[in-house]
């Protein structure tokens, strides 16, 4: 009954703030999100399976189905794949070449998405196999143009390959949408473009390679779609513009650089990634909730004084596959994100919002990777995925109504002068 109550209350909540929540384009103004002139805090979700199922018409009420089970707990945005590499079902078979029905799919996701008032943030390539990736991006280059490659990171380097990506963003970022009849640059909808799942770049630690294709694609994706921001997809690991912040990355060295890549001018967001389940596995639950405090507070800080840019935790979560797992420790770490979140947002901090890893729906349970969260099944992970919608709800209302009250003092003083400018 206590569930129940929660998300009727939350249903009214949306209901009230929906035109808010979907209305214009998210800016950024120093260390926040700004949506229509206030601060923008959201609680979210990843789902890359969404394209992929739009793409058959008789599946898509399973893309509808998730929209309406998101709202329904306060969630108003979406992270997805906005590619899909060869292989099989590609939305791009070879280079430059579409799969008009995937297309398709996308744009009934973002029309979708539109009609529940979500927000979208589009990944352009996976750094990963699945779905193609960078791989089927290099192998193209061997394959159709003769290329001599040695490593799936010469996606960074060469020439053939950047120029394959970069119709590809042309392609997707000037997309006419067949349902809305929008092109997805001008479409409020979207709330972000990222350039890479997970960029990683191991044949250069020392992280010149992933810095000087950030600082590449972001000036291009710019140069075409000035309404949207953008983010680079980064996991958060330190490289060597801060050295003494390396002690803190769970062991990895993939040649990126939390604070380099983040200060590439075009980047709007900073992103932070987490799932000490995978990272520091070996260590026991206490631990790894203490290895996420430790990570996400680094973060928010180095966004708020280093980068000076807001930041969005785009990943988290914890698999029931571990031999160990139980809801209760799923439910700590969605806690302990969300307290972090939360805390940040309060004292007017750059944390904005989180999405956890991943959203699926009654049908999709193939697609379960031991991350899944079905929202339509009540659950304690649900009521507490709720309960941090409506507390950055009622901080996005607080900040909202401060706004107001100090845009009507502007205006009253404003008018006040002109008044005894013209002798009242």
């Amino acid at each position: 009954m206590k569930h129940f109550c929660l998300l009727f209350l939350l249903a009214i909540l949306v209901h009230q703030g929906s035109v808010e929540a979907g209305d214009g384009f998210v800016r950024t103004r120093g260390i926040h999100f700004m949506l229509n002139g206030n601060p923008y805090y959201a609680n979210g979700f990843n789902a890359y399976w969404l394209m992929y199922t739009a793409s058959d018409p008789s599946q898509r009420y399973k893309v509808s189905n998730a929209f309406h089970e998101a709202t329904s707990h306060g969630l108003t945005v979406a992270r997805t794949w906005a590619f899909s590499d060869g292989g099989y079902s590609p939305l791009q078979y070879s280079p430059g070449f579409y799969n008009e029905q995937m297309f398709k799919g996308l744009d009934f996701v973002i029309s979708e998405a539109r009609k529940y008032k979500i927000k979208l943030i589009l990944s352009l390539v996976n750094n990963y196999e699945s779905f193609g990736g960078k791989k089927q991006y290099v192998n193209w280059a061997r394959t159709n143009n003769g290329q001599y490659l040695t490593s799936d990171d010469d996606f960074f380097r060469n020439p053939v390959v950047k120029g394959f990506y970069i119709n590809h963003v042309k392609t997707v970022l000037n997309r006419y949408n067949s349902f809305t009849g929008i092109h997805y640059k001008d479409d409020s909808t979207i709330m972000a473009w990222e350039l890479m799942n997970e960029p990683r770049c191991t044949s250069d630690p020392s992280g010149r390679t992933i810095q000087d294709w950030i600082t590449e694609m972001a000036s291009l994706v710019k140069s075409i779609d000035r309404n949207h921001l953008l983010e680079a997809g980064l996991e958060g690991f330190y490289g060597q513009s801060t050295p003494q912040r390396t002690s803190l990355n769970p062991g990895f060295n993939i040649g990126t650089d939390f604070i380099a890549n983040n200060r590439v001018p075009n980047i709007d967001f900073a992103t932070v990634h987490c799932y000490p389940d995978q990272w520091v596995s070996s260590t026991n639950e206490e631990d790894q909730v203490a290895f996420l405090n430790n990570w996400l507070s680094a973060h928010f800080l180095d966004a708020q004084y280093a980068l000076k840019k807001p930041i969005l935790v785009a990943e988290f979560g914890k698999s029931f596959k571990d031999s160990s797992y139980n809801t209760n420790q799923r439910d700590q770490l969605f806690r302990t994100v969300y307290y972090k979140i939360y805390s940040s947002a309060k004292r007017g901090g750059p944390a904005s919002g989180a999405l956890f890893w991943q959203l699926l729906t009654q049908g999709m349970e193939s697609f379960d990777d031991g991350y899944g969260i079905m929202l339509g099944q009540t659950s304690s992970t649900g009521n507490v995925i709720a309960q941090q919608s409506h507390k950055l709800y009622l901080i996005r209302k607080i900040y909202g109504r401060i706004a107001d009250e100090r845009r009507w003092k502007r205006a009253r003083f404003n008018g006040g002068n002109r008044g005894r400018q013209i002798g009242f």
